[in-house]
This record gives structure tokens, sequence and C-alpha cells, in this order.
């Protein structure tokens, strides 16, 4: 799902040094500054907290100053709530969207819960990652949502969408089969684990969404499970849903801003696509 492992083979094939990698990653955490749109609105933004059926979450909150818009819930990767999903957010709701960025981790420590960013040893991660499941994930999807439903920046006639990355990639097919009724467009950038041999598989709860989709695929993973985009085009194709299932020329971890294999070209054509996704389903 995020394996050092593979991102130690996506290094190796910049032939990038362990030397170079810090330096890059020092260049990445610092200097990228996402483009804004031509037609951003402002925004407001805030830290809050989500009571849920097993505590209290952290998370960041950015709606456009004015009005009622439609709202989209991200799931951070495995560094979790940090300055560069916040810039994510913000970018995203500048664009016209009420937008919560979540610390799916909140049950073990409030953000940030990456020491290094997106720099920390992935397996010092694994254990929080490995303490969330199916059942986590959905409830609290239903709690994350619930939420949104009360803020009075959020449009409820309009449906919401949900991106994830990475890890979140699971979690957003969970959100959207939790509540299917609210839940009208999905996003998984460099997602793990979409498609599995285990009786609770993200792919197999599809037919049970009524959500458009942006299945966004590393090309590393594709490499490792070429088997899964069939699956998942297949299976979206059988639940009669739209989807966009393509994969990248870029490796995992490619999107946010603050990762030392961020790819700037490819994660703005998939920023773009998931805009057009939402223009049609969130409208």
């Amino acid at each position: 799902m995020c394996d050092q492992d593979h991102f130690d083979e996506d290094v190796k094939k910049f032939k990038l040094s362990r030397r170079d990698v810090g330096a890059l990653a020092a260049a990445v955490g610092v200097a990228v500054i996402l483009p804004r749109s031509a037609f951003a609105v402002d925004v407001k933004e805030s830290d809050v907290t989500i009571k849920t059926p097993d505590g209290e979450c952290d998370a960041y909150f950015v709606a456009p100053t004015t009005g009622a818009h439609a709202a989209v819930l991200v799931w951070p990767d495995i560094f979790g709530l940090r300055p560069a999903m916040r810039q994510m957010g913000k970018r995203l709701a500048e664009d016209g969207y009420s937008v919560l960025v979540v610390n799916p981790f909140y049950r073990q420590q409030k953000a940030p819960t990456a020491p290094q960013g997106a720099q920390t040893p992935v397996q010092s991660l694994f254990p929080m990652m490995q303490a969330l499941n199916a059942t986590t994930h959905t409830t609290d999807a239903k709690a994350f949502i619930a939420w949104l439903d009360e803020r009075s920046e959020v449009d409820k006639r309009k449906k919401i969408g949900t991106i994830g990355y990475c890890m979140g990639g699971p979690i957003v097919i969970r959100t959207a089969a939790a509540v299917p009724d609210r839940v009208g467009a999905v996003g998984s950038f460099h997602g793990g684990g979409l498609t599995t041999m285990a009786a609770d598989s993200p792919h197999l709860l599809i037919p049970k969404t009524k959500a458009q989709y942006l299945i966004a695929i590393a090309r590393g993973d594709d490499a490792r499970q070429p088997e899964s985009k069939d699956i998942l085009k297949k299976t979206f194709a059988d639940a009669k849903l739209q989807a966009e299932v393509e994969v990248y020329m870029a490796e995992h971890g490619w999107c946010p801003p603050d990762t030392t294999v961020y790819d700037k070209g490819e994660s703005e054509r998939a920023w773009g696509r998931m805009l057009d996704m939402f223009k049609k389903a969130l409208a």
C-alpha cells in the first residue's frame, strides 16, 4: 500500500544517491509553490476537531469566505496531515469547494504524525497505518461527512467529493460505499491496495456506490500489479459507473509537492482531471 521498498526502487530508477534524495527532499519541501487558479476565490481557514465513535479527530477546514459550496473530504497519504496537504486543500478551496483534510491517525496522535514530513522513514509509520482497517475507515467516513453536512459553508444540495493519496486510495472507495447517497465523486491518486484477494478488498464495494471515479495509478504500482487496472475497469463497467482509470507516467507518491518523487507535470494533469470530474459530478 505504501512500501519503502517500492520507494527505494523508484529512487534507483532516477539513479539518485541517499544524499541526493535528502537534498531533493529539502528543496521540494521548501520551494514548491502550487499554481493558483486565475479564478481563485478568497478563502478562510481553521483547525477543527471532529467527534467520532473512537474519539476526536483533528483536521483542517478551508472554504470560500462567502456562500455555501460542494464539499470535498481529503484523505492524506501515510505522511498524514501536514503543510503540503493543507496547501493542496487550500488550493482546492480557492477553486470553490469547502474542503476538509483529516488526520487519519488521530487515534494514535495529533498531527503532525510524521516527524520529518514526507521524508520520514515509511517503516516507522507502518504501525499507525496498520492500526486502521475497513471498519475504522467506514466509521470515520460517516462521522466526517456528517460533520461537513452540518457546516454552513457546505451546500447540502450538492454531492460530496472525496480524494485520497497512497493509503487514502482504498479509504475513498470505502467512504463512497459508507455514504452512497452523499458521495458523488471519488479520486484515488497512487492509491495502494484497491484490489486484493481479501474478502474486504475495496473494489468489491464499488457496486454499492453511486459516484464518478478518477483512478490515477503510478507506473511503478502498475508494473507490480498490472492486472489491478483491468479488474477496476471491469468492476466499474459491471456497476455501470463512470470511471477514468489511467496509469500516469510518474512514481508512487508523485502528487504531494513535498515528496521526493513529486512530478509537477503529471501532478497537474491529475489535478486538472479531478477538477473536470468535480465540475460534472458535484454541480
